[in-house]
């Protein structure tokens, strides 16, 4: 059986956001379904070292979708 073909170009800047914000979220509910080589894995625990160290730096993704949105307009 086929799937129905999505045209995301009949959708609003907004709406194509919002579809890759839910795309996005669906990846990140099975961590199984996009393994991590053993030096994505390195480089990701020396991230999160920093992290811990020295606090949270740069934008949040609420502030990021913001400006995508705003650039959009």
């Amino acid at each position: 059986m086929g799937r129905a073909a999505l045209d995301i170009t009949r959708l609003s800047r907004d709406e194509q956001l919002d579809l890759l914000d839910e795309l996005w979220a669906s990846l990140g509910r099975d961590p199984d379904a996009l393994p991590l080589s053993d030096a994505q894995r390195v480089e990701l625990d020396r991230r999160l070292d920093e992290l811990e160290a020295e606090g949270p730096v740069g934008l949040t993704w609420d502030e990021v979708v913001a400006q995508a949105r705003a650039r959009s307009r």
